[in-house]
C-alpha cells in the first residue's frame, strides 16, 4: 500500500466516524430540531478549534449482536478546543449512536478528556444526549458510571464543570450532571429523572408525561435540579459561553477581567426612592443590582427557582462578582428551605473560584409554617450561614431595609466576617420586626393604656426610630459605613479595589463536614 493509499484510508476513516450512526440517522436527529454532537461542539467553541480524540475507538462487547453494532467513536465525541481564546474541554453524546447509551468505551472516552482537563486546569463542558447506559454491556456499563462520577468529585472546585442535557438524560446518567456546577436544559426537547413515566406508572399508578416529570421547566422552577434553560439547542450553547466569560479556568486563577466602559463613579439618584416608605411595601432589588453593576448587566443563575432569594454574575469596574440578593417582591424575601439551599450553593461555587461576593440584604427572617420546620429549614437554612462562614474571598454587603434576627446574620453580616458592610439610611437592623417586638417587650405597658391601640402604634413608631434603624448597628461597629444609595455602584467598586490583596483561609482540615 503507497503513502497516498494510506492517506487515502484514513480520510475515509475520517468521513466514517464523522457520519456517526449514519445519514438516516442524522436526518432523524435534525426533524426532531436539534444538532448532532459535532455540530453542537462547532457551535460552541471557537471557529477552527476544536481537536477531536479517539475519533475511531470501538467498543468490544460481542453479546447479544453488538460485534455487528460498531461504529467508529462510539456514541460520545471528546476532545478540546476554545472558548474565547481559552482552553476547554470537550465531550458531547451522539445520541445517532446506539441512541448515544454509554458502554464502557464512551465511558473511558468521557474520563480521558476530564482527566486531562482536571490535570490542565481547564473547564469541562458535558453535552448530554443519551437514552443511558447500554444494557448489552450489564455491569460494565454501570462501572463506567462509577468511573465518571468519581472523576466529577476529583474536579468539583479544581475546575468550572459545566453540563448541558441536549436531549434525553435517565436512571444513572443524571447523576454526573448533577455532580457539576452548572446545569443547562433544552427546552421541550431535554429532560432529567431517575424512573421513567412508565416505571413510576407500574410502581406508583401515577401518570405523568416526561416533559412534566422532568422537563426544562420542571428542574429549573420546582425541583433546582438545573440552573439555566434556552429555547433551543444554539441558544443554550451560546449561554454557556457566556458563563465561562465570568469564570476562571480553574480555582489558582481569578475570573478574567474585561476592560471597563462603564463610570465607575456613576451614581443613581433614582435609588433614594427605591425603597418605599411602608415597611411592607415590596420592591425589585433587580433594579438596586441593576444600577450598581457595569452597563447594568446581570447574568442571573436559577431566575426561575426560589425567586426569594437572586443570585448571579455581574461586574464591577471590569471585576467578575458573585451577587446574592433578598427579593423583596416574593415571600418579602423571606429565606425558605429552597433559598437557603440555592444561595449556598452558589456562594461555595464564587468561594472555590475566587468570585466576590457582594450580597444585598432586605430580609425580615426565615419563613415560618410546619411545611419549613417539618422540611428542614434548620439543617437548610444552616448550609447558608455555613457557606458564608467558610468563604475567604472578598464579602462586601449592602443592607437596604429590613435585616432582623437570625436571617441578618446570615446574610454576609460583620459576625461572619463580611470584610465591609454598608447600609442604607433605610435600613433596620434589629432583633425582629417593630411590631413583633413591641408586642413582647411592651405587652402589659399596652394592655394597662386607656387607648392600647394608640400606645401599640406609639411604642412600635418609638421601637422603629430607636432600635429599627442602621445607627445603632454602626456604633458597635456591625456596620462600617452608611451610605446615599445613589453612591452604592462607586462605594462597592472602591470596596472591591480595597479588598484586591485579601488572604484568609480556614484552617487545616481533612475536609468540613457541611450540614447536608
Amino acid at each position: 500500500m503507497t503513502n497516498e493509499d494510506k492517506i487515502q484510508t484514513l480520510l475515509e476513516k475520517h468521513a466514517e466516524a464523522e457520519l456517526g450512526g449514519g445519514q438516516d440517522r442524522i436526518d432523524t436527529q435534525h426533524k426532531k430540531g436539534k444538532l448532532t454532537a459535532r455540530e453542537r461542539i462547532h457551535q460552541l467553541v471557537d471557529k477552527d478549534s476544536f481537536e477531536e480524540m479517539d475519533k475511531f475507538v470501538l467498543h468490544q462487547s460481542t453479546d447479544f449482536g453488538m460485534d455487528k453494532k460498531r461504529f467508529p467513536g462510539d456514541g460520545v465525541v471528546t476532545g478540546y478546543g476554545r472558548i474565547n481564546g481559552r482552553l476547554v474541554y470537550v465531550f458531547a453524546q451522539d445520541f445517532t449512536i446506539l441512541g448515544g447509551s454509554l458502554s464502557l468505551a464512551v465511558s473511558e472516552k468521557i474520563c480521558k478528556v476530564m482527566d486531562l482537563a482536571r490535570k490542565n486546569g481547564a473547564p469541562l463542558i458535558g453535552l448530554n444526549d443519551s437514552g443511558g447506559a447500554r444494557i448489552q454491556e450489564g455491569v460494565s456499563s454501570l462501572a463506567g458510571y462509577g468511573n465518571i462520577f468519581m472523576r466529577n468529585v476529583l474536579s468539583s472546585g479544581v475546575i468550572p464543570q459545566i453540563s448541558a442535557i441536549m436531549g434525553p438524560c435517565a436512571g444513572g446518567a443524571v447523576y454526573s450532571p448533577a455532580l457539576t456546577d452548572f446545569v443547562f436544559m433544552v427546552e421541550n426537547t431535554s429532560y432529567m429523572f431517575i424512573t421513567g413515566p412508565q416505571v413510576i406508572k407500574a410502581v406508583t399508578h401515577e401518570e405523568v408525561t416526561p416533559e412534566k416529570l422532568g422537563g426544562a421547566l420542571t428542574h429549573n422552577a420546582t425541583s433546582g435540579v438545573a440552573h439555566f434553560s434556552g429555547k433551543d439547542g444554539p441558544t443554550v450553547l451560546a449561554m454557556i459561553r457566556e458563563l465561562l466569560s465570568f469564570l476562571p479556568q480553574n480555582w489558582r486563577e481569578l475570573p478574567p477581567d474585561v476592560e471597563p466602559t462603564d463610570d465607575p463613579d456613576r451614581t443613581d439618584m433614582g435609588l433614594r426612592e427605591i425603597v418605599p416608605k411602608n415597611p411592607r411595601q415590596p420592591y425589585n432589588m433587580r433594579t438596586i443590582i441593576e444600577s450598581s453593576v457595569d452597563n447594568h448587566y446581570f447574568f442571573e443563575v436559577q431566575a426561575r427557582y426560589a425567586p426569594n432569594i437572586i443570585i448571579g454574575f455581574a461586574r464591577l469596574n471590569g471585576r467578575t462578582v458573585g451577587v446574592v440578593a433578598n427579593q423583596p417582591s416574593f415571600f418579602a424575601g423571606c429565606l425558605d428551605i429552597n433559598a437557603s439551599i440555592k444561595g449556598a450553593r452558589f456562594v461555595r461555587f464564587c468561594d472555590c473560584f475566587n468570585v466576590p461576593l457582594i450580597t444585598f440584604c432586605d430580609v425580615p427572617g426565615f419563613l415560618p409554617g410546619t411545611a419549613q420546620e417539618f422540611g428542614g429549614i434548620i439543617k437548610h437554612g444552616a448550609k447558608l450561614i455555613y457557606a458564608y462562614c467558610e468563604a475567604v474571598v472578598p464579602k462586601i454587603t449592602v443592607i437596604t431595609r429590613k435585616a432582623y434576627g437570625g436571617a441578618y446574620i446570615v446574610m454576609s453580616s460583620k459576625h461572619l466576617w463580611g470584610d465591609i458592610n454598608f447600609a442604607y439610611p433605610s435600613a433596620e437592623i434589629a432583633v425582629m420586626g417593630p411590631e413583633g417586638a413591641v408586642n413582647i417587650v411592651f405587652k402589659r405597658e399596652i394592655g394597662a393604656a386607656e387607648d392600647p391601640a394608640k400606645k401599640e402604634a406609639e411604642m412600635i413608631e418609638e421601637y422603629r426610630r430607636t432600635f429599627a434603624s442602621p445607627y445603632r448597628a454602626a456604633e458597635r461597629g456591625f456596620i462600617d459605613e452608611i451610605i446615599l444609595p445613589e453612591q452604592t455602584r462607586p462605594k462597592l467598586i472602591r470596596a472591591l479595589e480595597s479588598l484586591g490583596n485579601k488572604r484568609d483561609r480556614m484552617p487545616a482540615k481533612k475536609h468540613d463536614n457541611l450540614p447536608l
